[in-house]
């Protein structure tokens, strides 16, 4: 249950995590150009300080979500597919008889 709650945020910040990025103002004429006059809500500075500080700790959020499933998952996976290969018994060619050596 909680591997799929973490799931769940990781999408939900994937989706946040996009649009922060896109609604940050670039060199080239994004989706940062609709933003409109939004300077009086996020400060003297506009939001480019604010969306710079979200997308950081959005980003900071996606990668600490990121590395908590992954041990999370690694927990539940007791063996890997290396150590499934290992436990198989290994079937060796038959021997060869003294006779058919010496024809060769």
């Amino acid at each position: 249950m909680t591997t799929s709650f973490l799931l769940i945020v990781q999408i939900v910040l994937v989706a946040v995590l996009v649009l922060a990025v896109l609604l940050q103002k670039s060199s080239s004429i994004g989706l940062g150009a609709y933003s409109g006059s939004n300077d009086s809500v996020f400060g003297a500075k506009g939001p480019n300080s604010f969306l710079a500080k979200a997308t950081f700790t959005i980003g900071f959020l996606f990668v600490i979500n990121t590395i908590t499933l992954g041990y999370m998952y690694s927990q539940k996976a007791q063996s890997s597919v290396v150590d499934n290969l290992v436990d198989q018994t290994v079937v060796a060619a038959p021997a060869l008889d003294k006779k058919e050596e010496s024809k060769k």
